[in-house]
């Protein structure tokens, strides 16, 4: 269950409750905050406060007031042009703050973001719960033959059940040290008065990466840009990606303008080197380039020919 009977009873009172401001607010984001959007078998997402619009991009970039009579078109424009050339301080303006829970082996490659303020769940102080991730099958795969960090074929058969069982198995009998060193249940009551159970600062040590665990993150957009630039990305793993694909829907909601900006440069864009660039060119003037004379390594050849929908072998 991604969320407790007290965290629904909190979003509800939450949610039914309207402050009046006199700052910038986005209708559409105001429409889904606090709400949780499910990710994975356990996590999920949900904005808990947001600084900025849009407008304060564009606002930033001119240091001006208001809105005035500009156009909606004049805004897309420029902030198009401030993405385009990557200035990053406009972006910087506008903030976004989450809930989030997630597998503690996601978490582990997200804090490599150090460009956020995070504050995690303590199992130092408070018993983590019994929920942890297993992948459904279609993401039970073996390991890449050509990427040592990515995955290959999906496993099938008698091999990928054994592996289910594995993970359900191991995660369970860890859960179960968990409880017996901290000797107390799910709910903190006592499993044997007579001892006192060691501390939970150390029985954490005993849980495996794939139990959940929760923070808040609270990040600018700039720098939520890069996050999501590289996490959406097709060469992610695929538990990071599900929470960024749920992020830039939020990002949608929340500054349109930036958003549409940022799919065209940064999501569907690409970058290439001086020698990739030269090849290019080379190419658009009719010459038959090859691999062996372009100057690039066979890997950076194959990434090359795949950022221009041709063959490696062209």
């Amino acid at each position: 269950m991604p969320l407790t009977p007290e965290q629904r009873d909190e979003i509800a009172h939450l949610r039914s409750e309207a402050v009046p401001t006199r700052r910038a607010t986005v209708p559409a984001l105001e429409d889904i905050l606090y709400e949780a959007f499910p990710v994975l078998d356990h996590g999920f997402v949900r904005v808990i406060d947001y600084m900025g619009d849009d407008s304060a991009v564009v606002q930033a970039a001119r240091v001006s007031y208001g809105r005035g009579t500009r156009k909606v078109s004049e805004d897309a424009g420029l902030i198009r042009y401030l993405m385009r050339h990557w200035h990053s301080t406009p972006f910087e303006m506008c903030e976004i703050k989450y809930h989030v829970k997630l597998p503690i082996f996601v978490a582990r490659q997200w804090i490599r973001h150090r460009t956020a303020n995070v504050n995690e769940y303590s199992a130092r102080y408070s018993i983590l719960d019994k929920e942890f991730y297993v992948p459904a099958p279609q993401h039970l795969s073996a390991q890449s033959t050509v990427n040592r960090q990515g995955r290959g074929e999906v496993l099938q058969g008698d091999e990928a059940a054994r592996v289910m069982d594995l993970l359900r198995e191991d995660s369970e009998r860890a859960y179960r040290g968990y409880a017996e060193m901290l000797n107390q249940d799910e709910d903190g009551a006592p499993l044997d008065p007579s001892r006192s159970g060691l501390a939970r600062e150390l029985a954490r040590m005993n849980l495996s990466l794939n139990y959940y665990t929760q923070w808040y993150w609270k990040v600018d957009l700039h720098n939520l840009m890069h996050f999501l630039r590289l996490r959406a990305d097709s060469h992610a793993q695929y538990e990071i990606r599900a929470y960024a694909d749920v992020m830039i829907d939020i990002l949608e909601r929340w500054v349109p303008l930036t958003a549409d900006a940022f799919r065209e440069y940064r999501l569907g864009g690409a970058n290439l080197s001086a020698t990739g660039l030269a090849i290019v060119r080379r190419m658009l003037s009719g010459e038959t380039v090859a691999q062996a004379d372009s100057g690039l390594s066979k890997r950076e050849w194959r990434e090359l020919m795949e950022q221009l929908g041709r063959s490696p072998e062209l």
